[in-house]
């Protein structure tokens, strides 16, 4: 398992009963979470004082329930990386903690490539990634269909002082856009996605990651430059394992560039006992 076990602004302080106790900088959140399947062992301490509690509802959706009142936004560092943090009303708070192994493998990447590279993120949400590769000295392209969250990743950009950085920002279907940078012959040296277990295709068709997946890598890696950097699919898609996304890299990029490729679970360390938390899978090609 790849544990993103470098933080010092968050911490996953106990899970238990489908739910874990977090730290995000000074404010500790309960929220459910479907992997944790174990009992909850002494609901005491934090559990009773967390500031906010996420309760889903039997109808879909859920909210928070504050002990404290929060403030809207607050931000959370990753070495020199700053994000914004905004409970929504879906559970989530705009960042996935665990991804800060893909941040830091990127980076090294980026840093040691000795050249200037080119990034495309798809699927990008509110820009951990598109963040972490600019921050490293690479060019961004970040592809996003919610504007919501294209318009939360600029802001995580600034956060981190580094709107000087050469990203694009392009609020779009995801399958669209790299339609039509096929057509420009426009290419990257790195591609990272997180796509959805289901969406809408170019033209309105429904999107499943089991049935659809391959095609679209495959039709990415006619974007890519002639000698690209690395190519990183993660996914939180229930029922896909990492071999699979092994599996799909070798057939397409691998099959046409060569390279390296690994995958693997990611995760989380839990401070209150010995386990760690599976949070996904991450499938990587590099050169």
């Amino acid at each position: 398992m790849y544990l993103a076990d470098e933080w010092k602004d968050y911490e996953l302080l106990d899970t238990g009963g489908g739910e874990k106790l977090e730290r995000w900088g000074g404010y500790i959140l309960r929220r459910p979470d479907p992997q944790i399947i174990w009992p909850l062992l002494n609901e005491t301490g934090l559990w009773k004082d967390a500031h906010a509690h996420y309760h889903r509802s039997s109808s879909g959706g859920g909210q928070w329930e504050e002990k404290v009142k929060l403030p809207e936004r607050w931000s959370v560092s990753y070495g020199d990386l700053k994000f914004i943090i905004k409970p929504t009303s879906f559970k989530h708070t705009g960042l996935f903690p665990e991804q800060q192994v893909n941040w830091k493998w990127m980076m090294d990447k980026i840093k040691n490539a000795g050249r200037p590279i080119k990034v495309l993120n798809l699927f990008a949400y509110t820009g951990g990634a598109t963040v972490a590769c600019a921050s490293a000295g690479a060019e961004v392209c970040h592809v996003d269909a919610a504007k919501g969250m294209v318009t939360w990743a600029k802001e995580n950009l600034h956060h981190s002082g580094l709107g000087d950085k050469p990203v694009r920002f392009i609020t779009d279907d995801v399958f669209k856009f790299v339609q039509r940078e096929q057509r420009r012959g426009s290419t990257y040296d790195a591609i990272i996605m997180d796509p959805p277990s289901y969406g809408r295709g170019p033209n309105g068709e429904m999107w499943k990651l089991e049935n659809d997946l391959y095609r679209f890598v495959d039709s990415c890696s006619a974007i890519l430059t002639e000698k690209p950097l690395f190519f990183l699919i993660n996914s939180y898609t229930t029922g896909i394992s990492a071999s699979v996304l092994t599996n799909i890299l070798t057939m397409s990029i691998g099959r046409k560039y060569g390279g390296v490729i690994s995958s693997g679970e990611i995760g989380l360390p839990i401070t209150a006992s010995s386990l760690n938390l599976p949070c996904g899978i991450l499938g990587r090609w590099e050169s």
